[in-house]
This record gives structure tokens, sequence and C-alpha cells, in this order.
């Protein structure tokens, strides 16, 4: 039986990946953490961690969590080493939101040097994440997910599982496919109801109570917009892998590029003249 997991990597330590190691910490879990901006170390070492250079927490982690923000600084760590520095027998956490194609190439070659890998992507966003109450999607080989369970469940309240490596990754895709459908969508009701004099506050409380409530609705004024073109953009890149079309998705993803500069002032969605 393999040893319980204690010495954790954190590779990317920005606004999700900052109070996850905090929460680590928290639950005994030995952290470093590496970034390629050196200006996020004093965030890490308030939080318990250790700072790392790529090559000393490669080589000497149970466990690494890439929680970078991009596919392809997936691509840049495994260029660097991601599944040849670590001994056999290491664990390799995804919990970035990118193609599930990049799991499963990152599995392929993981195996070959005896490394497991699992598809645990998050969802809930940065506030669940300062809470530990993120949902965590993950996947995998049985034996290697429930090694890692403690691990996930440092900072998730709650963790479902999906089956194979990039069944989690598409459903991050489906949960964000959905959430930014939501935000378009509340945007122009909202609108539209202020519009005809109503209070938008009285309506977005009563909304909460029908059918079409949802969690952006719900937490409204809180987004950032910040992934919400990265997002999109795996989505589309899944699509075409999987041969079918997505058209709502690709109009959503021109609609939010629109809406960042100017979300949530409803007062000028929707106007003529932009």
């Amino acid at each position: 039986m393999s040893s319980p997991l204690r010495d954790i990597g954190v590779i990317g330590a920005g606004r999700i990946g900052q109070p996850i190691i905090g929460h680590l910490v928290r639950h005994g879990f030995a952290v470093q953490a590496c970034d390629t901006d050196e200006a996020k170390r004093p965030a890490v070492e308030e939080r318990g961690g250790r700072w790392a250079t790529f090559d000393e927490l490669t080589r000497s982690a149970q466990a690494i969590l890439i929680c970078v923000g991009y596919d392809h600084e997936l691509q840049e760590l495994i260029a660097n080493g991601l599944v040849t520095h670590p001994p056999s027998g290491t664990m390799v956490a995804v919990l970035s939101t990118v193609n599930p194609r990049s799991v499963q190439e990152l599995d392929v070659r993981a195996r070959h040097a005896g490394i497991a890998v699992v598809d645990a992507t998050l969802c809930r966003g940065a506030r669940a994440a300062d809470a530990g109450t993120l949902l965590s999607f993950v996947a995998g080989e049985p034996d290697a997910v429930e090694r890692l369970k403690p691990v996930v469940a440092a900072y998730s309240a709650d963790i479902v599982y999906t089956g194979a490596i990039g069944t989690a990754q598409a459903a991050k895709a489906a949960n964000n496919l959905l959430m930014w459908a939501c935000l378009i969508a509340n945007h122009e009701a909202l609108a539209l109801a202020a519009r005809f004099g109503l209070d938008v506050d009285l309506l977005r409380e009563a909304l909460l109570k029908t059918g079409a409530e949802n969690g952006v609705l719900r937490n409204w004024g809180t987004s950032t917009m910040k992934w919400a073109d990265d997002d999109l953009a795996v989505i589309q890149e899944m699509a075409r892998d999987a041969g079918i079309t997505l058209p709502q998705a690709e109009l959503n993803r021109e609609l939010c590029r629109a809406l960042l500069p100017k979300k949530f002032r409803l007062d000028e969605y929707g106007r003529t003249n932009g």
C-alpha cells in the first residue's frame, strides 16, 4: 500500500494557488511552491509554504498540483521536464482548466515514467478558493484518485469522480459553458426589465426563487470575467476535436468580449449606439 501523501508541490501561486497553499498547510501538509513571478514569493511564505525552484519542486514533491492559468503554460511545463524530473511514483494533478486532450497526452507520457496523473479541475472560483469550499472534478485511475483525495479535500467542499482522464476537464467545460451563458442572459433580462422601470434588486431576489435561478445571478456583480475568453476558447477547441458545432458557445465568446469593458452596467447594455 502506498504511503499517505505529505510533501506537496504547487506550481502556480496566483489567485487560486495561494489560498490552496494556505489550506494545505493548515491541514498538515508540507508545501513548496513555484511560480514564474518571483513577486509571489512573499504570499507563498505568508501562507506557510516554502518557495522553491521548478527543478527542486519536481524532484522532491510526492504530489505536484498544477495551478497555472492556461493550456499553453501546461505545455511549457511538460516541455521543461514535468514528466522527466520527478521520480517514479510521483503524482501530478492538473487543477487548471485546459483542453482534455492536453491532460490525456500528459497521462500517456507520464505513465512511461511511472508517474500517476489525476485530472482534478476546480469550480466555484476565487471566493470558494479562499473559503476552502471549491468543487473538484477528479478523474483518472481510481487508486490514484483515492490516494490524492485527502489533498483535494483540504481545499474542496465537494469532490466528484467523473471517470477516465479528460472527463473532469469536460465536466468543467460544461460548467463554464453554462456559467458564461447565464452571465449574458442575466444582463439581457435585467437590462430589459430596468428599461421598463423595474427595481432590479427586487427582481433579482424574486428570480432567485424561480426556475430562472442561477449561480451567476445569485452572485451578481462579482464576476471579473477574467477567464471568459479563454474558457470559451477551450470549449471551441473541444467542439472541433469532437466534430460538433456549438453555435451558442461561439456567439457567447463574442458577446463576452463585448461585455467585458462594461459588465454589470445595465444602463449601457444593449444600446444601439454602443
